[in-house]
């Protein structure tokens, strides 16, 4: 018997283990297409005129909680006073 006709290698089941792997495995393929789908994206808003290091300044800050975002300027207002900006 081989190990490959095992189902427990070393304790390890080999059918659950290989399984995991390849679905992270396809996971992560989807995540490389999504990333160039995003890129793609940001060409396209580039090439409309639009600033991307903005656009993503913008997504970031919807991401967070409205009371966050309200400290974080108030702060980036205190600094940039503090520093006659």
């Amino acid at each position: 018997m081989s190990q490959e006709d095992d189902p427990a290698v070393g304790g390890i089941a080999a059918d659950r283990l290989r399984s995991i792997i390849e679905r992270v495995e396809r996971l992560e393929e989807e995540r490389k297409a999504l990333a160039g789908d995003i890129k793609d994206i940001f060409t396209e808003a580039k090439s409309a005129g639009f600033d991307v290091k903005v656009i993503r300044q913008i997504i970031k800050l919807r991401k967070q909680e409205p009371a966050e975002v309200e400290e974080q300027e108030t702060l980036l207002d205190i600094y940039r006073r503090a520093l006659g900006m």
